[in-house]
């Protein structure tokens, strides 16, 4: 009896562990509009690469914007079933110090690819090249070109995992919202995550400090403190603090409502202990780096929203230090984001991520509508449905 015909659209990281998954059972097709697979996974990598967060059960979870179905898929394939497999390919991970899982030193992300890839070649996975979808026909039947003919792709069941908007220079675009809209799928527009923010700056130290790192700070948007590091940018910031504030940022711009965030400078230090300091007989701000222990940069942030009276005032420049305050305009473009919400509502699939109104169609990763931030939960939310859509086809196919 011959295996069941799966189709995959996408050689992002969700379709590939779907494709590894499927492979004993179904004869799996993989079509790839790109030149080569995995293109943003190595876009990804150049950045740090983490494959995946150590957080389990509802650590992981509340990682994620919720949905019950995404969060019943974390439970089932986590963070440690990831590492699993990969050590199975031969991809050893280590846990850092922030909890973000990485390849061993030695591995490249151009060398986790490869595994991956020939371990599909191995199970026999047929991997299409420079096949772009295009679409359905009028029965809903995909359609897919290459060297400018369109094909249809007959499968049992097809899976999407076409990516967010994001990172264009990728492959990446919203095109395919229409064609599932079109189907009286429901699709929301695509919005930017994890991504800078844009302030009303001062140019002299917009232009002096551009680039420069803030450590151990802290900011706040609406009630809680965020510890970690931030970015001044030419437009304002960005940086590992900035991206988990940026749903509700996000929510607030929406709103129209007024956005700002909080910077705490020194968040090791109470403000009773910074008023000691300025409280110093003859303290002028020339000697604020030394006696405040902040640098160069942080000090011109603050110098950079007081008066001239108020930055020489050492009691006003403490109390500044624990909460310098900034009005947030906009968030960077959509094409600037490390990664977007919207894509397909998650109130159209089963726990299994299939349609609710077409069960031949699942979609995985980043297509779907959810969120969540950097340190290794967005490659994770990619394994996660990418293995849980896999596997309830098998389970389909066998009963």
């Amino acid at each position: 009896m011959s295996k069941p015909v799966v189709a995959l659209f996408g050689g992002g990281p969700a379709c590939l562990i779907a494709a590894f998954f499927l492979a004993d059972q179904c004869e799996v097709h993989l079509y790839e509009k790109g030149k080569s697979l995995g293109r943003k996974f190595l876009v990804a990598g150049k950045g740090g690469f983490n494959l995946t967060n150590s957080a389990t059960g509802d650590s992981l979870e509340e990682a994620y914007s919720y949905h019950p179905n995404l969060a019943k898929a974390l439970n089932e394939f986590d963070s440690t079933a990831t590492r699993a497999w990969l050590k199975n390919l031969g991809i050893e991970t280590f846990v850092g110090s922030s909890g973000r899982v990485f390849p061993e030193k030695e591995i490249k992300p151009a060398f986790v690819l490869t595994k991956i890839k020939e371990a599909l070649v191995k199970k026999g996975v047929q991997v299409h090249l420079n096949h772009e979808f295009v679409g359905f026909n009028e029965e809903q039947i995909p359609l897919i070109t290459s060297n400018n003919e369109t094909k249809k792709v007959v499968a049992n069941h097809c899976i999407f995992g076409l990516g967010g908007g994001s990172w264009s220079k990728t492959g990446s675009n919203s095109k395919w919202l229409t064609y599932f809209a079109a189907l009286g799928i429901k699709t929301i527009p695509f919005q930017a995550s994890n991504c800078g923010i844009e302030l009303t700056w001062d140019p002299i130290f917009s232009e002096k400090f551009n680039g420069t790192p803030l450590k151990n700070i802290a900011i706040k948007v609406d009630k809680d403190w965020r510890k970690g590091e931030i970015l001044v940018t030419s437009y304002g910031f960005e940086g590992n603090a900035i991206y988990p504030s940026v749903p509700e940022i996000r929510q607030q711009l929406m709103k129209g409502q007024n956005v700002e965030i909080h910077i705490d400078l020194k968040p090791h230090n109470s403000l009773d202990e910074l008023l000691i300091k300025a409280a110093q007989n003859g303290l002028k701000s020339a000697d604020y780096s030394k006696v405040f222990k902040v640098e160069r940069g942080a000090i011109e942030l603050v110098k950079s929203i007081l008066t001239k009276s108020e930055f020489t005032d050492p009691t006003c420049f403490a109390k500044t230090l624990k909460m310098a305050t900034f009005k947030v305009n906009s968030l960077r473009p959509l094409d600037e984001a490390i990664s977007t919400v919207g894509g397909i509502s998650m109130e159209e699939v089963t726990t299994a991520f299939a349609s609710l109104k077409f069960p031949q169609f699942s979609f995985v990763g980043e297509m779907l509508d959810w969120d969540a931030p950097t340190g290794g939960y967005l490659l994770q939310g990619c394994f996660t449905t990418g293995y849980v859509a896999a596997n309830r086809i098998i389970d389909q196919f066998n009963n």
